[in-house]
């Protein structure tokens, strides 16, 4: 991991900017390139005088936004099309889905978006995935870049703020990464176990 941030550390000094929006990009996408090994070093950068913190920040929400605009788009367009045809498949109803569940969970989703897509970005491992069912269920555009903006402006600022205090200090800065992923993992928790219950209070509601 040393190796890995300091070769993103050299990487960021080269390309400046630019560089955090397209490995933000990739963060955001399929590829798993843990974004904590990209904002803390170059903010880290920023504390020596070589780089500007806000610069740091905005590049790595515009990065991110790329990132998840691009798994938005695929699966609005590949992804929604592709479970429609299978789900009308025989084979699908093996597995007891069809069509009609597929669209309950896509209303699931739309009826909290909103704050799905905004807490899935503070989420680690969920955050470069939440664009995906967002992209599925349709969601509104626009809501998608004002909550996806919103959460990534947070995580962004807390990794930038880590790694420009913390940043010459390894051991300090993986302790208070893991403190803060424990406490945002649980607010997860929490929030799928409301939606889970929301979801079963109005199924009981309609019985």
């Amino acid at each position: 991991m040393t190796q890995l941030v300091q070769y993103i550390l050299a990487l960021t000094a080269d390309l400046g900017y630019l560089g955090i929006v397209f490995l933000m990009a990739i963060e955001s996408s399929f590829v798993p390139l843990p974004s904590e090994v990209i904002i803390p070093p170059a903010a880290y950068l920023a504390a020596l005088g070589q780089m500007n913190i806000y610069g740091i920040i905005f590049s790595g929400v515009f990065g991110s936004l790329i990132g998840a605009c691009f798994n938005y788009f695929l699966a609005l367009t590949l992804g929604r099309r592709l479970i429609y045809a299978l789900a009308n498949k025989k084979i699908a109803k093996l597995f007891f889905i069809n069509e009609e569940k597929v669209k309950k969970v896509e209303n699931y989703f739309n009826e909290n978006a909103n704050t799905s897509t905004l807490v899935g970005r503070l989420i680690p491992g969920v955050r470069h995935l939440i664009s995906i069912p967002a992209g599925f269920s349709q969601m509104d555009f626009k809501k998608f870049i004002l909550f996806t903006a919103l959460g990534s402006g947070v995580w962004v600022t807390i990794l930038a703020i880590l790694g420009y205090y913390f940043g010459a200090n390894q051991a300090i800065l993986e302790n208070y990464y893991k403190d803060i992923t424990y406490l945002l993992l649980i607010l997860g928790i929490i929030f799928i176990g409301y939606i889970l219950i929301k979801i079963r209070n109005k199924k009981i509601n309609n019985s």
